[in-house]
């Protein structure tokens, strides 16, 4: 530890520079990466409504749960983007205009600091966000309840350092507030990357409360006032800076104590042992403090933070989601027959396994119930379906697909195995946007059903769209060891 101390300052100035210098990379490669979001846009409940699969308990992502006055959701668009939607509870924002303005106003911003917004929904009662989806939770789950590892000194410099550059940015488009900033707020992308959730530069309801947290977190203005302030963003910072530091949620007025008393070992996270310098540590500190300070005149700027920050970024070359454990697209997916029928694109091995699977997965949906009284319509309907699988079966695509078709507009009984059928009939007959459709819709009907997560993969592979399918892949994969794992217990 000594020998590191020693050298930090002979270092300090090169590593300093290689820092400013990726910052500056970071910021040049921002237009390409930020171009490929789409502008702002207003969305319809049923937009919404499909994209959540009904805003099924499956796709509740927030930590809160359901029964939070603010729900958030993971769902995909029609254009397979994928996006957290976020439910305001029917109290909030009675002025839909007022909800609409500082929706717009939020969704100007883009950058890669950010989980940016997309688009909003105000329709009757209903107020929803919608931001880019960050599938790698938050940082609440890595820092306070990790499985595999605990997060890496470097890493959580470098939240540190991304988090105060989100607010540069904020505070340089004139948007300086941010309410109740916390490690539930920041999220990790496809990379491992941290990132700024979006939600809170927006109000959390009509009572304009900006801290839902514990009072002892609360910057000490915001219990006399009511009101935020950009100093109070920066208290929040320093309460951020003691959850890196700690891995625990201390109450900054406890901290300060052990500041006080020189105490920097039990302020210390026990994991992060060797893992640092004892100069990085208090500078760290020295940051920390200076954010809590009383008098919010005191407190550093986002701008004055970026800059002490900067030096302090150990293993700059290293990615984010080799730091973190996340395993990335390129590497190895378990794959079941099916997931690698559709990987290869090879349709008839895709047909035996789905007319094997028969209609297991549909829990009844499309079954026939004997003791049920059935009109002339809804027996047709069910010879539609039956006519179907024999087509199906005997590899009569063109006739499958009429015959499903028929036995879906009718409407009177849902499967999301017919779906299934019928997609791949569709990709049979070298229709793969139909196809794709149809995966979706089989997704709608069965949020958490794998199959049409892969269908989904093999009609993007036939449409050229390669990303996407490999993410498709991914989620089918995720998907079916879940429903494995849930089988096993």
């Amino acid at each position: 530890m000594g020998c590191e101390c020693s050298k930090l300052s002979c270092c300090l100035t090169s590593e300093q520079n290689g820092a400013v210098q990726e910052a500056q990379n970071a910021e040049n490669e921002e237009k390409s990466e930020v171009s490929d979001l789409p502008a702002f846009r207003e969305y319809t409940v049923e937009q919404l409504r499909i994209a959540t699969s009904g805003f099924a308990v499956e796709n509740i992502v927030s930590e809160h749960g359901e029964k939070a006055p603010n729900v958030v959701y993971k769902g995909k668009l029609e254009n397979q983007r994928r996006v957290a939607v976020k439910r305001f509870n029917r109290s909030a924002w009675p002025d839909s205009r007022q909800f609409l303005e500082e929706a717009r106003a939020v969704g100007q911003l883009r950058n890669h600091r950010l989980a940016n917004l997309l688009g909003c929904c105000y329709e009757g009662d209903e107020r929803l966000l919608v931001a880019e989806f960050m599938p790698n939770e938050t940082l609440a789950k890595h820092l306070f309840h990790w499985e595999a590892q605990p997060m890496k000194w470097a890493m959580r410099l470098r939240v540190a350092l991304f988090v105060a550059q989100a607010l540069e940015y904020c505070t340089s488009k004139g948007r300086a507030l941010y309410h109740d900033l916390n490690a539930y707020r920041i999220v990790f992308d496809d990379e491992g990357n941290p990132r700024l959730s979006c939600f809170g530069l927006m109000k959390n309801s009509r009572d304009g409360k900006s801290y839902s947290t514990n009072l002892a977190f609360t910057p000490p203005e915001y219990l006399r006032t009511g009101r935020i302030t950009p100093e109070s963003v920066m208290y929040s910072f320093g309460t951020l800076l003691l959850d890196l530091l700690s891995g625990k949620h201390i109450p900054p007025s406890h901290a300060l104590d052990l500041i006080r008393d020189r105490n920097l070992q039990m302020l210390t996270d026990s994991c992060l042992e060797g893992q640092f310098s004892s100069d990085d540590g208090t500078e760290l500190v020295r940051l920390a403090s200076r954010c809590l300070q009383y008098e919010p005149r005191e407190r550093p700027n986002p701008k004055s933070l970026v800059s002490s920050l900067i030096p302090l970024q150990k293993e700059t070359e290293v990615p984010s989601h080799v730091l973190m454990g996340i395993p990335q697209g390129g590497e190895a997916m378990f794959l079941s027959p099916l997931g690698e029928a559709c990987q290869r694109m090879d349709l008839t091995a895709m047909h035996e396994i789905l007319e094997k699977l028969a209609y297991k997965d549909d829990e009844g949906a499309a079954t026939e119930l004997s003791f049920q009284m059935w009109t002339n319509q809804m027996q047709e309907t069910l010879n539609s379906k039956k006519k179907g699988d024999a087509a199906f079966r005997h590899k009569e695509f063109k006739a499958a697909i009429d015959c499903y078709s028929q036995f879906i507009d009718v409407g009177t009984m849902v499967s999301p195995t017919v779906f299934a059928r019928r997609s791949l009939s569709y990709l049979m007959s070298d229709m793969p946007q139909e196809a794709l459709n149809d995966a979706v819709q089989a997704q709608v009907i069965s949020p958490v059903w794998h199959i049409a997560s892969y269908l989904q993969a093999a009609a993007l592979f036939a449409l050229g769209r390669e990303n996407e399918a490999q993410i498709a892949l991914r989620e089918g994969s995720v998907l079916e060891e879940k429903k494995n794992t849930t089988s096993s217990k």
